[in-house]
């Protein structure tokens, strides 16, 4: 009998055993292996190791229209630092801009207005002019969150905008009478942190908020859990109290506060949940710190991961699994990290001005990473020149 006519099952387990050089050897066998071998059950075992190829700690598929096998080959060049840089976007009044990803859809703050930008289906090349701009603030925009069907902004006049994204009708939010520094939403429930000391927490049937949170330090960073039960607030660290604290919706009370020795001034930047009870946070003090909820004492992280250059952590994004990304304050450095590691696996230096700009924000997707500076939009190609397994 030959090879490729053994059982699916028994195939599938022998190919198991086999890493993905030896895979992509046996690919080449025959067109019947060839077949086989691309299938993405083949791969699921081996991408689930590699960095940021979409499948998630819990088996997610984030990418599911993309080959596995290609994906795997991708993550080489992830791991390996191998992309084509770009600057596909630039202005020249320095800015604080932000920016989400949602599909084939980038969506960048200049100013007052927020732009959407279709990526090309193949390449993912941003198409330089915007399809829609999302304006109305008298100010500039802080930061927004985009869902399936709206586009929430916070500005510095203190406002919330709600843009539906399919009949560009607005809902104007006001409560807050400072700049709305971090905003996140999730199937209607909006959370909101200010300037002004206060968290509010709104729904999309009210323009005013269903509750108002006293803070008693300004709030930098907000993000709801997975569950919607519960989420955490980043302050600035100006107080007597631990700057990260975790509160439950329906009460709008503080379930518990997360470490004990930030220093005065250690603000936290940013907050990405990425399991219900294991969240990443990273500012001032120069940590990306993983905390776990189930854990109690909460008053040591459970990981964390140094800048080398002792620079403040503007933003992070992790991939469900083993990576994350990065954004320094200096010279627009973006550096890839293995959770599985302590040190830097890779970075970019992108500012090449002579006054450095922070990396206000960063966002990537299987192939590509984003990052947003004072004065430009860069791109960072990983598909661009790949790495063949052979």
């Amino acid at each position: 009998m030959l090879f490729s006519q053994l059982p699916e099952d028994v195939l599938y387990h022998v190919v198991s055993f086999l890493d993905h050089r030896s895979l992509c050897r046996l690919s080449q066998v025959c067109k019947s292996m060839h077949r086989f071998v691309n299938r993405d059950a083949v791969w699921r075992k081996i991408a689930k190791e590699f960095l940021n190829t979409g499948i998630t700690r819990d088996g997610t598929d984030i990418y599911p229209h993309i080959p596995l096998k290609d994906r795997v080959k991708t993550a080489q060049n992830w791991f390996n630092g191998v992309c084509k840089r770009a600057s596909p976007l630039k202005w020249k009044t320095k800015l604080l801009p932000w920016l989400q990803l949602d599909g084939d859809t980038l969506f960048l703050s200049q100013a007052a207005n927020i732009g959407a930008y279709h990526l090309h289906q193949g390449t993912r090349r941003l198409l330089r002019n915007p399809f829609q701009i999302y304006s109305g603030h008298q100010g500039d925009v802080c930061r927004f969150a985009v869902t399936d069907s709206n586009l929430i902004s916070g500005g510095s006049d203190g406002k919330i905008l709600v843009h539906n994204r399919r009949n560009h009708v607005s809902l104007e939010l006001s409560g807050h009478n400072q700049e709305v520094n971090c905003i996140d939403s999730k199937d209607g429930l909006i959370i909101s942190g200010s300037r002004d000391r206060t968290v509010r927490i709104w729904t999309l049937t009210s323009s005013s908020p269903r509750d108002t949170i006293p803070m008693y330090d300004r709030v930098w960073s907000v993000a709801i859990s997975p569950t919607l039960s519960s989420f955490a607030t980043g302050t600035a660290c100006c107080e007597n109290f631990s700057p990260l604290l975790i509160w439950n919706v329906e009460r709008s009370a503080c379930v518990c506060s997360l470490g004990s020795e930030f220093r005065r001034g250690a603000g936290v930047l940013d907050i990405i949940f990425e399991s219900p009870f294991q969240l990443f946070t990273c500012g001032y003090d120069t940590f990306i710190r993983l905390w776990d909820l189930r854990l109690s004492p909460r008053r040591s992280c459970v990981m964390e991961w140094e800048e080398p250059h002792d620079s403040t952590l503007y933003c992070i994004q992790t991939d469900g699994n083993h990576m994350i990304a990065s954004g320094s304050s200096y010279y627009g450095v973006v550096r890839i990290w293995d959770k599985r590691q302590t040190k830097c696996l890779q970075f970019f230096q992108l500012s090449s001005d002579p006054v450095s700009s922070p990396v206000y924000c960063l966002r990537f997707s299987s192939s590509h990473l984003y990052a947003a500076l004072a004065t430009a939009l860069h791109s960072l190609d990983f598909k661009q020149s790949p790495i063949y397994i052979r």
